[in-house]
């Protein structure tokens, strides 16, 4: 990668710092929320449901509209959008304008992880993609320990101060100008919008830092068949329609699992007979391992296709769950519970990396964004349904939905996934049509 790469990586990953800690604030202050206004595990399902359904509308909507204006300016919106009704939750006054400023920080906090995802398929050579995209999530990790050592010393000190972790999760708005100053639009997308002379000034500045680099010629260019597509309704039409559904289904179980774990834990372990300060203290040392997890990542994302590595953590993952719903070992827990929270941070930027390859450019955004969206509208269900596995059935059988959820993710992806290791965008796509030849 070139030094400017190394510069728009360490943009988005800040970006993406924010938008973790923001996504993490309600799970940490859950449980000072539920001592001072008295709310039953139903009422934080509820609450904790709000915000997905706004990642679902925000996943949607912001693929579309970076698809429509381009990636930057989407960007900043679901920036700005994100730190402003976080900012607002602080000041709710109870939980139905909670659940609503919670929904509307949803759709800015989804929409900017597709947008960042797609910006960097797009921005980033084939061969350094996926590590880039892993690199993003690891630096963007560090949010989580930072919510959740800000919250274990803020929120126990007395009524309301859960309010300081939302307002600590309006940061990104200073970042917006960060992004206005130092991000390009995507080539790709300029390129797909007739603006040729400002993507070729991108890609050829690109080049001469490359040639600077490596002290001698780039290999040329390889022509490949023009895909030319961008209707929505190509999304579900022949090949693309088996890649949507296929995706799609895979995201859904996936969310399910990885939410419905690192959401619910918090007030699962209340729930289990610890105190708050206890359950803060437990899944923040948990929280430790998200960094470690997503860097293990580096070791294998381009070496290994993406539908294996897929599946190989989330098998290991489903292992771990039942383990950690089944011991009676405080010891054992926490060790099962930080490999759990590792091993799920391994398979985001796989799986990251992974969602917009499959899709065209004029689509990229969208196709993307309705996948995940379909996966944060699961968990809008499963928020109701841990509530209610958790109310009629206990600890442990939450943890068995939850492992039965994350291995399935991964069985969908081995068995029906696409391969895209080591192909450019334009190959992975030039191969499909909408008629159904693949």
């Amino acid at each position: 990668m070139t030094r400017t790469h190394r510069r728009w990586l360490a943009v988005l990953a800040a970006l993406l710092v924010v938008d973790m800690a923001d996504l993490n604030t309600f799970a940490y202050a859950a449980p000072g929320i539920r001592k001072d206004w008295g709310l039953s595990v139903g009422n934080i399902g509820t609450i904790t449901a709000a915000s997905f359904l706004g990642m679902f509308v925000g996943s949607v909507i912001g693929g579309r509209v970076a698809d429509r204006v381009g990636r930057k300016r989407a960007i900043m919106g679901a920036t700005a959008i994100f730190s402003v009704f976080s900012l607002l939750s602080a000041f709710s006054f109870g939980p139905t304008d909670l659940a609503i400023y919670r929904v509307l920080t949803g759709v800015g906090l989804a929409a900017l992880t597709v947008i960042v995802l797609t910006y960097v398929s797009e921005m980033f050579p084939q061969t350094y993609r996926g590590r880039a995209q892993t690199w993003i999530v690891v630096i963007s990790l560090i949010g989580i320990p930072i919510m959740a050592w800000a919250a274990r010393s803020i929120v126990p000190l007395g009524p309301g101060m859960w309010r300081w972790i939302f307002v600590l999760g309006s940061a990104g708005i200073p970042l917006i100008l960060v992004v206005a100053r130092y991000l390009p639009e995507s080539a790709r997308w300029l390129a797909e919008n007739g603006d040729i002379t400002t993507a070729d000034a991108i890609v050829t500045g690109l080049e001469r830092e490359a040639k600077d680099k490596l002290g001698g010629e780039l290999p040329a260019p390889e022509a490949l068949p023009i895909v030319v597509t961008g209707h929505v309704r190509d999304l579900f039409r022949g090949a693309y329609r088996r890649r949507t559904v296929v995706l799609a289904a895979a995201m859904a179980l996936a969310l399910s699992g990885f939410y419905g774990y690192n959401s619910w834990v918090p007030t699962l372990l209340t729930e289990h007979g610890f105190t708050t300060k206890e359950s803060l203290t437990y899944t923040s040392v948990m929280s430790l391992a998200t960094v470690p997890g997503a860097m293990l990542t580096v070791l294998f994302i381009d070496r290994i296709e993406r539908r294996t590595a897929v599946f190989l953590v989330y098998s290991a993952v489903a292992v771990l769950m039942l383990v950690f719903g089944f011991t009676g070992s405080n010891l054992i827990l926490v060790a099962s519970g930080t490999l759990v929270t590792m091993l799920l941070q391994s398979a985001t930027p796989i799986m990251y990396t992974y969602l917009p390859e499959i899709f065209p450019t004029g689509l990229r955004g969208l196709g993307a964004g309705l996948c995940n969206g379909i996966g944060r509208l699961a968990v809008f269900g499963t928020s109701f349904l841990i509530a209610a596995i958790l109310s009629s059935f206990g600890f442990t059988a939450v943890f068995l939905y939850l492992a039965g959820a994350v291995f399935c993710a991964g069985l969908v992806m081995q068995l029906f996934g696409e391969r895209t290791l080591g192909r450019t965008l334009s190959d992975i796509n030039s191969t499909v049509s909408t008629s159904g030849r693949q």
